[in-house]
């Protein structure tokens, strides 16, 4: 098959798997522009890396939807950086955290590190053990299970909500939205296959709105009045739909990834029962285990940037206006660092320097409790679950997106562990 014959995209075929595409895509080069939206797809670990570092020559307007988000026309003579900056409004989801470049990336990310204390995080930490137990109570006498409905969905939803402050009474309400409606008291339910992430999405603005104004008129002694009343840096208060914003996509982006990232693991304990007897025996080793999956099923494949200026990058020109994608999920199989990168390998050495969270100025402000949720996660599985096995291999189906990488279902069978 020829190289671009199906649109990366778009085609299902290679979204459910995309990795022959990457290696035949390093065939041409770390930088190659594709012929169906003009993108230039950087899938070499170095320029990746070089792109998300330059701020100046990048912007991250278009993070999150790439060459599907109209842009604003540039005049002749006008400069196109200042184009972005003074109508940035109408450009679809760029006041979002991900799309925000310096000054007020930096300025809303400093929101968030007056949130995720170090206490807090114990705190959540300490939530994660107890929740872990509770959701496997649920699923161990059946013998049975779709996973991603009955622990990776809720288990990763429920610690955004504890980390945030949602009031613990309100969790089953947002696993319900998660599972659809009618399975609010179910934390061990299977997803409603028609359950998008935007109707959840829609349902969380107003939630945390009516919340935020509570807390700012009547503060009380909870992690939620502090995300209500915390201040930029210099002191200002933010703007209600700042901190909603905020709060939102922490959901959209801590949720569903680390859902990916648990399912990608149990898939592949499941096709390896050796590996996940190791695993029982050195827990220590589920840590390297965690990075080989983010490196090997990167829950993002990539994000976008516009190139603000005429640069090169590896030797190819990139023209002012133009489209990257840096490709996170090729770049994490770049040979140059991750010998016989398309397989899987629990003890690489190198697991570690993927790029599964970005890199930078945008590097993602939940990956260390991504990587605690997953190591809890595992060992907590695989200390009471035994046997594991797919039930039908075949049907395994992705999710139909070009940024999202993982499972919309994972059907397990397993022995309950004594």
């Amino acid at each position: 098959m020829e190289l671009f014959e199906k649109d990366l995209f778009t085609d299902p075929g290679l979204i459910q798997d995309p990795a022959p595409f990457y290696a035949e895509l390093r065939k041409r080069g770390t930088v190659v522009r594709e012929p169906h939206h003009g993108v230039f797809l950087v899938s070499g670990l170095e320029e990746v890396l070089a792109i998300y570092a330059d701020l100046d020559s990048f912007s991250s307007v278009i993070a999150p939807l790439g060459p599907f988000v109209p842009l604003p026309e540039v005049a002749a003579g006008e400069n196109l950086a200042d184009v972005v900056a003074s109508r940035r409004h109408e450009i679809p989801l760029s006041d979002q955290l991900p799309a925000l470049d310096p000054p007020e990336h930096t300025r809303h990310r400093a929101l968030l590190k007056k949130l995720f204390t170090p206490n807090r995080l114990k705190e959540n930490e300490a939530f994660m053990w107890t929740l872990a137990d509770g959701l496997i109570d649920e699923i161990t006498g059946r013998g049975e299970v779709e996973f991603c409905g009955a622990y990776a969905g809720p288990f990763t939803m429920l610690v955004v909500a504890d980390l945030l402050g949602v009031p613990t009474e309100d969790h089953a309400t947002l696993v319900g939205w998660l599972q659809g409606e009618g399975d609010e008291k179910n934390l061990a339910g299977t997803a409603r296959a028609n359950q998008s992430g935007a109707e959840i999405l829609a349902r969380l603005y107003p939630y945390f709105t009516r919340y935020i104004e509570e807390r700012r008129a009547t503060p009380g002694d909870d992690v939620m009045t502090t995300l209500a009343t915390v201040r930029f840096p210099d002191g200002e208060l933010p703007e209600v739909a700042d901190v909603v914003r905020l709060a939102v996509i922490l959901f959209a982006a801590g949720q569903e990834t680390t859902a990916r990232l648990l399912s990608t693991g149990m898939r592949i304990l499941a096709e390896q029962p050796a590996l996940a007897d190791q695993l029982r025996a050195e827990p220590e080793a589920i840590a390297n285990f965690t990075e080989e999956c983010l490196r090997f099923e990167s829950p993002i494949k990539g994000s976008f940037r516009l190139a603000l200026r005429d640069i090169e990058v590896a030797g190819v020109d990139v023209p002012a206006g133009s489209i990257l994608m840096t490709m996170n999920a090729a770049a994490n199989r770049d040979p140059r660092v991750f010998e016989d990168g398309d397989r899987f390998d629990a003890k690489r050495p190198t697991a570690r320097r993927n790029i599964a969270f970005g890199h930078g100025a945008h590097f993602c402000p939940g990956a260390s409790l991504a990587r605690a949720e997953a190591r809890i996660s595992f060992e907590r599985l695989l200390a009471r679950m035994d046997d594991l096995q797919l039930v039908d291999p075949s049907a395994l189906r992705y999710a139909p997106s070009f940024l999202i990488r993982g499972l919309d279902a994972l059907p397990l069978r397993f022995r309950p562990r004594a």
